[in-house]
């Protein structure tokens, strides 16, 4: 599955949902993971509207999924967890089989094995509901071992389900992304993944640590156990589309095309999230789909977009990537 032509990713799953359901996403310690359990139509119909609108990717809706999460909040058991962990998954197969369906009674053509479901794999953090996901904070208390375990049950739990690979997102810290990287290559020879970084600015991790470091750090573990070919790319979400470009240029603006580090993107809308007002300042941001060419230059095979973007926001991106694809011969 190495990528040649740019695909395009689906956007913010929480923001999309909100069409379904309202606006009682935001603030909810599950975040739109309670939706798996309280209303999986939603989740279905949400995961269409992305396809429907040229997502050649889409996530699974678990970044927040934890069995710790559902044990406290939905008063689940263990194993109730775990197997709702494996139904979220099947609810983007479900959502998969219907657009193919309508793909097939419009007589339109998809490509053999399209549209990805890949499994959203979000930091230890995110079950914290302290905001370290925003900081890494934990890369500094917490052994490695203990993320990785804590990791490993969602992971086999989507793997059980099915899924065409791993989406490892909104990475704080590196700590956390070689020990996850370290895992999957000892124990999961077979899976493919990507691992997004969250950034704070157009130089660092929310960590701390300098984003063509930490992303050429993995990319040299990768290489050091023969393994870079399970990697789909390296890359940032969840930060604001003005630091992509410093970011990546940063890690691949000095290697030939041919040495370019395959890069995923999707980042937020712009918007800036207060804590009093909420998300601010919609109208002043600029278009995600603006910044495709640049960053399909700069090496990024998967664009799409994360919190505050719609499906709307992906129909552009997608027809800016098609472009793309289309002047650059990509199949």
């Amino acid at each position: 599955m190495g990528l040649t032509r740019v695909l395009v990713k689906d956007g913010g799953f929480g923001t999309q949902m909100t069409v379904h359901v309202g606006n009682s996403v935001d603030g909810d310690p599950l975040w739109s993971a309670r939706f798996n359990a309280t209303d999986p139509a939603a989740i279905i119909s949400t995961h269409l509207d992305f396809l429907q609108n040229g997502a050649d990717i889409i996530l699974t809706n678990t970044y927040q999924s934890s069995v710790e999460g559902y044990m406290e909040y939905l008063e689940l058991d263990e194993e109730q967890s775990i197997e709702l962990i494996r139904n979220t998954v099947r609810l983007a197969h479900i959502a998969k089989e219907r657009y193919l369906t309508e793909c097939y009674q419009a007589q339109l053509a998809v490509p053999e094995g399209y549209p990805l479901i890949i499994a959203s794999i979000g930091p230890y953090g995110a079950h914290l509901h302290d905001g370290s996901e925003y900081t890494g904070s934990y890369a500094d208390y917490v052994p490695a071992k203990e993320i990785t375990d804590w990791h490993r049950v969602r992971i086999e739990a989507c793997l059980e389900a099915g899924v065409d690979a791993l989406a490892i997102e909104t990475i704080p810290c590196l700590m956390e992304a070689e020990a996850l990287v370290e895992m999957l290559c000892d124990d999961y020879p077979d899976v493919k993944f990507w691992v997004a970084f969250q950034c704070k600015d157009e130089s660092t991790l929310a960590h701390g640590e300098t984003f063509a470091e930490a992303a050429n750090a993995i990319w040299d573990l990768l290489a050091e156990r023969n393994a870079q070919d399970k990697c789909l790319a390296i890359g940032v979400n969840c930060v604001h589309p003005k630091f992509v470009t410093p970011l990546f240029k940063s890690l691949n603006g000095e290697r030939g095309a041919d040495e370019q580090i395959p890069l995923v993107v999707y980042p937020n809308s712009g918007e800036v999230y207060d804590v009093v007002n909420g998300w601010q300042g919609r109208e002043h941001c600029v278009p995600l789909a603006n910044y495709v060419p640049e960053w399909a230059g700069l090496g990024a095979k998967v664009i799409g977009g994360c919190c505050r973007t719609y499906a709307r926001d992906i129909r552009h991106i997608g027809e800016a990537i098609r472009n793309w694809n289309k002047v650059n011969k990509l199949s």
